[in-house]
């Protein structure tokens, strides 16, 4: 007979950079825009920046991904410990970001600590980066076909760091009516 194992599910709450400030960044147009190209272009300074460790250089890439069967169980977490990374939607498309601290140096840093899990709605004109090191779940989109402009680290070194959910712990989330 199998076990039946509680499901917890993630509360989803909206994106707004002083929610998400100890994760990263929340790219979207904001602040006082300079007016440039003869006054045909509003240009938003300085949103964010990629990081990289010395042996890195930015990288750009072009995700496509599909979107995400609701309720939608969590079943993956990475992390980037050699640089940032910047997930941009590129057709004003909403996505789910699920992140979590790490757990405490005494106990297990090398996984997330799930007592710290946070899942932010984006409104489809903002993107996030993560600052590295910080654990997330690969991509939730909630529109399809959905493409991303994707900024991070590229070079040598490993720089990616995945961990599945542990045996006997279920967490889903759920974007139903947002």
């Amino acid at each position: 007979m199998d076990t039946v194992l509680p499901v917890e599910v993630l509360t989803v709450e909206p994106l707004t950079q002083a929610a998400f400030e100890p994760f990263g960044d929340v790219v979207e147009a904001r602040g006082i825009p300079l007016v440039i190209n003869q006054g045909r272009c509003y240009k938003y300074c300085d949103l964010t920046s990629v990081s990289t460790d010395r042996d890195g250089h930015s990288s750009v890439h072009i995700f496509k991904t599909s979107a995400i069967r609701q309720p939608c169980k969590l079943d993956l977490f990475e992390r980037h410990p050699l640089g940032s990374q910047t997930f941009m939607p590129l057709e004003k498309q909403r996505f789910l970001v699920v992140v979590a601290e790490s757990t405490q140096p005494e106990e297990d840093s090398d996984k997330p600590d799930l007592s710290t899990l946070r899942c932010f709605l984006t409104n489809g004109s903002q993107g996030v980066t993560y600052r590295a090191g910080v654990w997330h779940h690969p991509l939730l989109s909630l529109d399809t076909p959905s493409d991303f402009l994707v900024l991070d680290r590229g070079g040598p070194g490993r720089n990616c760091d995945e961990v599945p959910m542990p045996e006997g712990v279920r967490y889903t989330v759920e974007a139903v009516g947002l």
